[in-house]
């Protein structure tokens, strides 16, 4: 097994990009549609005030195919590249017990393509990708508390085809509900606990009549920033992200093991932010190390990001 893929696994590795994540033919899930590890720093922030424009690109890559209970069942190479485009807008005004409504768009392009060990390139597709919205974000901003909660959908507006090899979208619209958490242990808000959550409905696919299982996400991190000149500072610390499907896929062409099956993510690593509060602008750094993952792919994430507001 480890020195090719098989039949079984090959076809358990067919996949393409939704906006956030990795998608596989839904009879052969393997993940959710969030893009894992991208809020795990400063999760209960709420965006400031006006137009904020971020950038950010993620590198998937995967090696290795895990099975239910985490063995290792095939290897290859799977990478799946994202440059993902957010808009969002916040107001200064106070509602809701001193929350600020803000709402988000995100606009993706995706590239992925998956090899065989054995049988060298098998599929891969570029373009457009689902599109993801917030039409509603509210945020709480304490001394010591920042909270967000989040209504957000997915649309299946990137190229899908049953049974294509060039899929660059799902095929199906995802709803979500998220809420993020920034805990400051200290006065001047320089150190840090965040947390963020979200969980996934997914809808039935359109042409194969199959319905992924939910999913549940969480992202988090543990950070301090530090100041090195006047207009410049520095946040640095530990991240990481877990992933859990949460009930099973279903549909006319799911086996009953295929149903049963659940994966399972984890991932810790390391991550720094610089800002530059004078020129609203930041830049920022993660990357994620994933370990004994079940029924999906294992590997590492290395994420960029740049914003500014306007």
């Amino acid at each position: 097994m480890q020195r090719g893929l098989t039949r079984g696994a090959v076809h358990s590795l067919r996949i393409a990009i939704l906006v956030c994540a990795v998608y596989a033919p839904a009879s052969a899930q393997n993940r959710g549609v969030y893009p894992l590890g991208m809020s795990a720093m400063n999760s209960g922030a709420t965006p400031a005030p006006g137009l904020t424009y971020t950038n950010l690109f993620i590198l998937y890559s995967r090696d290795e195919s895990r099975g239910d209970d985490g063995e290792l069942v095939a290897t290859g190479s799977n990478s799946v590249l994202m440059d993902m485009n957010t808009f969002v807008w916040a107001s200064s005004k106070r509602i809701l017990g001193g929350a600020r409504y803000a709402a988000s768009a995100t606009l993706p392009f995706a590239n992925n393509s998956l090899a065989s060990d054995a049988n060298g390139a098998l599929s891969g597709g570029g373009g457009f990708a689902d599109s993801y919205y917030q039409p509603v974000i509210l945020g709480w901003d304490k001394p010591r508390v920042g909270l967000k909660a989040i209504y957000g959908f997915l649309a299946p507006t990137g190229r899908f085809k049953v049974g294509a090899p060039d899929n660059v979208g799902s095929g199906y619209w995802t709803h979500v509900l998220a809420s993020g958490q920034s805990i400051y242990l200290t006065r001047d808000k320089r150190t840090a606990i965040s947390a963020f959550q979200m969980y996934e409905w997914h809808t039935t696919q359109t042409g194969t009549d199959v319905k992924p299982g939910q999913t549940f996400n969480l992202d988090y991190s543990v950070t301090h920033t530090v100041g090195l000149t006047t207009h410049t500072q520095v946040q640095f610390g530990v991240v990481g992200y877990e992933q859990r499907q949460t009930s099973d896929k279903g549909g006319p062409s799911v086996t009953p093991d295929q149903a049963a099956s659940r994966y399972a993510i984890n991932s810790i690593g390391l991550a720094a932010n610089i800002n530059l509060p004078s020129r609203k602008t930041s830049l920022g750094l993660k990357y994620f190390d994933e370990f004994a993952n079940r029924s999906t792919f294992q590997g590492y994430s290395l994420q960029i990001t740049a914003s500014v507001t306007f």
